[in-house]
């Protein structure tokens, strides 16, 4: 593998960051139909492997398996860049959808589980590139350019449920279980994305971004960061050298404790996330208290999409937004949108328009935490130890969205969804109180 050590300047970032977003925004498209595609049959094939009693743990394994991915890729592209830990992320969840596939046709139970955990990597692949859409651009279009490639998904995640019985017909035409061909797709789709990536996502975003911050700075970029070792580096320099390659988790979370924008942007993907899966995961349970069975799928599609377009529609406006308002204050209208979400929906009854309303809410106070906050976090931390912010980000994120999910059934057995939603406005408040707290006024952070 070659790597470009021309050191570049500003000029020409502009070409390579236009190049960057188109072909991050087209393997977007092509990884959301890898992943939607396989989500919208899991758990009817998990149901028919394993049992209806644990189709669900077997769609959680996807969840936790994008969540715990995000070490490992982070690790990649603290070291070698952006380009193979993309790569990476996506070639593990091609491997995942083929163990799925060989799982339906043996009826392996474990196996599935494996290959549901694995498949996540495609998910861990989507949310990683976001942040690679920020490493080369300008401050003022940060959040622009970042929402570009969260709306990119939305192609992808909302055509393809439309083509999983297309791919279960041309599959069992090869002699594949039914249901098997979807996640046969989803292979396929995240070898393209893999492949496309390693080929052309050239000069790698992060490292250029390194090598220009060390440029301007008038220091030699780190060892192993996208630049050879330097004889006689300056000593602050040399230090900085092993910061990248050995920054993981913990060290990571040390960085975030010190810097409150870090800390807010951590806080508003995440707590976003929750409050998002939580009140999504039992809408549909919610309907089916007021709808026959016959009715009950399609009104479900119908207020799913309109959640769908909330989250994802808006995204680049959401980003012009972020970088013409700023991202706390983005982050606070997020607030007040989840905040009425759960307002809505939980008073809305078995009244299915106002339940939609709420959904929508929910959907756009999810674009807002996640846009806002993830520009923040990005532009909050040294270049050095981006990478491992961002995963441990992730990584935070998915294990909230987990524990909601899993939470959130007992919840509405125990005392109904009016008060799952009201637990979920509660879960809002202590990320308001952070984004309403003052701090010293400070420079986005490039490089240290």
């Amino acid at each position: 593998m070659t790597v470009d050590l021309r050191v570049p300047t500003r000029p020409d970032v502009a070409p390579i960051q236009r190049r960057t977003l188109r072909l991050l925004c087209a393997t977007q498209i092509i990884g959301g139909i890898g992943v939607a595609i396989g989500i919208s049959v899991g758990a009817l094939l998990a149901a028919r492997v394993a049992g209806v009693a644990v189709a669900g743990l077997a769609q959680s394994c996807g969840v936790v398996g994008a969540a715990l991915l995000a070490v490992p890729v982070t690790r990649i592209m603290n070291g070698h860049g952006r380009r193979p830990g993309l790569v990476v992320a996506y070639l593990v969840g091609a491997v995942g959808a083929a163990l799925v596939v060989l799982a339906t046709v043996t009826g392996g139970v474990p196996l599935l589980f494996l290959g549901m955990l694995l498949f996540g990597g495609g998910t861990a692949a989507n949310l990683q590139a976001r942040y690679t859409a920020v490493d080369l651009a300008e401050p003022a279009r940060r959040g622009r350019q970042l929402s570009l490639v969260v709306w990119a998904t939305t192609i992808g995640s909302v055509a393809a449920p439309n083509f999983a019985a297309l791919a279960d017909g041309v599959t069992r035409g090869w002699g594949l279980p039914s249901l098997a061909g979807p996640f046969a797709f989803s292979a396929v789709a995240f070898g393209v994305a893999a492949v496309v990536l390693l080929l052309l996502l050239r000069p790698d975003p992060l490292l250029t971004a390194r090598r220009l911050a060390a440029a301007e700075a008038g220091t030699p970029p780190a060892a192993g960061v996208g630049a050879p070792p330097v004889a006689g580096a300056a000593p602050a320099a040399a230090k900085s050298a092993p910061v990248a390659r050995r920054a993981g988790m913990w060290a990571a979370w040390r960085v975030v404790r010190g810097r409150p924008g870090a800390r807010l942007g951590i806080a508003a993907v995440a707590v976003g996330h929750l409050v998002m899966v939580a009140v999504m995961a039992m809408t549909p349970v919610r309907l089916g208290e007021s709808h026959s069975d016959a009715d009950v799928l399609r009104v479900v599609g119908i207020v799913l999409s309109v959640h769908i377009a909330g989250m994802y529609a808006l995204s680049p406006v959401v980003g012009w937004l972020t970088d013409r308002l700023g991202r706390r204050a983005v982050i606070l209208g997020g607030v007040g949108a989840l905040l009425a979400a759960c307002a809505v929906a939980g008073t809305a009854g078995h009244h299915t328009p106002r339940l939609s309303i709420g959904l929508a809410l929910l959907g756009l106070g999810w674009s807002a935490t996640m846009v806002a906050g993830s520009t923040l976090l990005s532009e909050a931390v040294p270049a050095g130890v981006r990478p491992s912010v961002q995963g441990l980000s992730d990584l935070t994120m998915g294990l909230a969205g987990a524990g909601a999910a899993a939470a959130s059934g007992f919840v509405m057995r125990v005392v109904g969804y009016p008060t799952l939603t009201l637990l979920a406005a509660i879960a809002v408040l202590p990320l308001l109180a952070l984004a309403l707290r003052r701090v010293p006024p400070t420079a986005p952070v490039e490089e240290e």
